[in-house]
């Protein structure tokens, strides 16, 4: 005979938006090798807060490509479209 279980899952998905700015300050985080950045956070900070999260941030770390070519293509544009010599971003206030 056939059975039949039904059950339900809960799943929570963020969509985060940034800034050039936030997204720069992510990729720079990043920056650092993953393993390298938990043996210091663990030794200075402790593990117990982080260390439940630990796979998500090295799943963020995996997707960091993405910001630094991001954040390449808009420099590569606004130096296209201002000429290397002014760009907004390198000269705030300018």
């Amino acid at each position: 005979m056939a059975k039949i279980v039904g059950r339900a899952d809960v799943e929570l998905k963020v969509i985060v938006e940034l800034t050039e700015d936030e997204a720069g300050a992510l990729d720079a985080l990043f920056g650092y090798d993953v393993e390298q950045f938990l043996k210091t956070f663990y030794e200075k900070m402790g593990a117990a807060y982080l260390q439940p999260y630990e796979k998500g941030l090295r799943s963020l770390h995996a997707a960091r490509g993405f910001l630094s070519d991001s954040l390449a293509r808009v420099k590569k544009a606004r130096d296209t479209f201002y000429g290397n010599i002014y760009s907004p971003k390198a000269n705030p206030g300018a």
